[in-house]
């Protein structure tokens, strides 16, 4: 642990400026206490400034440079505006904001509402906080020049975020990205804050009667829309929101599409930011699903439905043969893209340059479906905001594909273009009629996932993360581990050689058999992609906010005795792979 003598001259500069600063009392106190008796507290609140990663700005709650709290949220909101103002100087301006469950996060939302105001931009501010693809959907319905969403997603309770969305209702990327920090990092101290009062006539409540017009830009989304309302009750649903944001309008969703046998949890459905009831907040996890699971069991439905705190991810769980099976986010994606697959062509609905897009680390099955139904499959970047950035350069350009869904690993899917982040409000209403239509032919979703595997293969995926120390140490040892795969690639991972490395750093695709290299057409990232003999892969992704790397594996059987034989052998390939890969970074 370092010493008070152990902290560097810019960390002591930061901290003398907030213990002397405009800050208010109970924040100067806070970080006194830190000072005192907390030197490593005191060193990763202010070794950085919160930075922009692939979900915005996101941190955990507090005192500091590197802290979620009204200063932070203040200098990324002026930077935000002045940002706005250079890009159009004579225009008039408005954002929208809108905000989720978890502590603060009304009052950042009012903070930044203060902040665009005293800058002489409209401010759409949400009365009630909604979920995040609401307010995607907001900012386009709105005409807003940008929007603003106060939410950490999944994260624990100690964390928050800020999410900025650009006019066509997706995250913001390069340049405006790159181009907001800049405006933030000129900011020399919070003197160069403007702030306005928080009945300043530039902010301008807006009612929960947008929920309105969203259900009726998600209603033509319906594939069977009539026998969603006659079989609809057939289908029961275990709903939760996990304390979260989705309990203010999924219910409602799902009735209109006629899934009207919905039950909730009632220990969950209320609104708090401290998820009294779960250890994480995230449905990917069977842990944080088990009151569902319960009631899944104890009422004899069909499906559990579970969205995360601000809505946009969503974990499904399906009765299935007497048991309660998880399904993952590559496996609900895949469930989604060979169904769109099926139904679309068969409505005449397919269009004729219809197109998927998915993320370099999600399954490869999805390309696979999508392609053998002679529909074009895209892959970008790790991140919703690349997805949504996709369909504004298809909607923006002669190059004539028309977006039909979107999906990451991450339990994140898009069905339209009415939001330009993942949705778990739509996400919610496609799987209840994917399962609808399943148990009418007396299968369940576990059912159609096996046909996909009898179909195109077995495909079967797993994460790792390498986590390191706290901090800008564990910040730097991270960075060292990436150099050195970057440098000296392994030639083989577990026994099975590496055919090629791609590093989206430098956008290249190393053939290591030749040391040939080829261009990549996708944008700069710090990211590593391994291929192998076997048509394995393996994916190395440091976090964008914390001292983590994530390594993600997919492998393939084409040939199998019975799927359960090639899930077992896949299972143990990857194991095998990751475990090597583990061994060699650390090395």
């Amino acid at each position: 642990m370092p010493t008070q003598s152990a902290i560097s001259p810019e960390i002591e500069r930061r901290v003398n400026y907030w213990l002397t600063g405009p800050f208010d009392e109970a924040t100067k106190t806070q970080v006194r206490a830190l000072k005192d008796g907390n030197p490593q507290g005191l060193v990763d609140a202010f070794f950085s400034d919160l930075s922009f990663g692939t979900g915005g700005l996101r941190g955990i709650m507090g005192p500091g440079t590197n802290r979620m709290n009204v200063y932070t949220i203040r200098l990324a909101t002026q930077g935000l505006a002045n940002y706005l103002h250079k890009q159009n100087p004579q225009g008039k301006l408005s954002v929208l904001i809108g905000y989720d469950s978890r502590h603060h996060s009304e009052e950042f939302a009012k903070e930044a509402a203060r902040v665009l105001a005293a800058s002489g931009i409209h401010v759409y501010l949400l009365s009630q906080l909604r979920p995040t693809p609401y307010i995607s959907f907001a900012c386009r319905y709105k005409k807003a020049n940008a929007a603003i969403m106060i939410t950490a997603s999944h994260n624990p309770k100690e964390y928050n975020g800020y999410k900025v969305y650009w006019s066509d209702g997706a995250q913001v990327v390069a340049p405006h990205d790159e181009g907001i920090v800049k405006e933030v990092d000129a900011l020399k101290d919070l003197s160069s804050v403007k702030l306005a009062e928080i009945n300043d006539p530039l902010i301008e409540s807006v009612p929960t009667s947008l929920d309105d017009a969203y259900l009726k830009a998600i209603a033509p989304l319906q594939h069977f829309p009539e026998e969603n309302k006659k079989s609809g009750p057939s289908l029961k649903i275990v709903y939760t929101s996990l304390h979260g944001t989705g309990i203010t309008i999924v219910p409602r969703a799902l009735k209109e599409w006629g899934f009207s046998s919905i039950r909730l949890i009632d220990e969950q459905v209320t609104i708090d930011g401290d998820f009294p009831t779960v250890k994480f907040p995230n449905p990917e996890y069977r842990e944080t699903l088990k009151l569902g699971i319960e009631y899944l069991e104890k009422t004899q439905s069909d499906i559990v439905l579970a969205t995360d705190p601000d809505a946009d991810r969503i974990g499904v769980v399906v009765r299935h043969q007497g048991q309660s099976v998880l399904i993952n986010g590559n496996e609900m994606a895949a469930i989604c893209v060979e169904y769109l697959c099926e139904v679309l062509p068969k409505l005449k609905k397919m269009p004729p340059m219809g197109a998927f897009v998915t993320t370099i680390v999600t399954t490869e099955l999805l390309k696979t479906i999508a392609e053998k139904n002679g529909a074009a499959c895209f892959e970008v970047l790790t991140g919703f905001k690349y997805i949504g950035e996709k369909i504004h350069q298809w909607e923006t350009s002669q190059e004539g594909y028309q977006f039909i869904f979107g999906a990451e690993e991450s339990y994140g899917y898009l069905l339209g273009t009415h939001a330009r982040d993942k949705d778990a409000i739509i996400s919610s209403c496609l799987i209840a009629e994917i399962a609808l239509q399943a148990k009418l032919q007396g299968k369940t979703l576990i059912d159609k996932l096996n046909e996909i595997y009898e179909k195109y293969g077995v495909f079967r995926e797993k994460q790792m993360s390498l986590n390191f120390n706290p901090g800008k140490e564990g910040m730097d040892q991270m960075a060292s581990v990436m150099s050195r795969l970057r440098s000296s690639p392994p030639r083989s991972v577990g026994g099975t050689p590496v055919v090629c490395m791609e590093d989206y750093e430098k956008r290249s695709r190393l053939i290591l058999s030749s040391n040939k290299t080829e261009k990549l057409d996708l944008p700069q990232s710090d990211v590593l992609l391994f291929r192998l003999a076997d048509k394995s892969r393996l994916v190395i992704r440091p976090s964008g906010t914390e001292p983590k790397i994530k390594i993600y594996g997919c492998v393939t059987a084409e040939n199998f005795q019975t799927i359960d034989s090639g899930v077992k052998a896949c299972d143990e390939n990857l194991d095998k792979l990751l475990a090597a890969l583990k061994k060699d970074t650390e090395c």
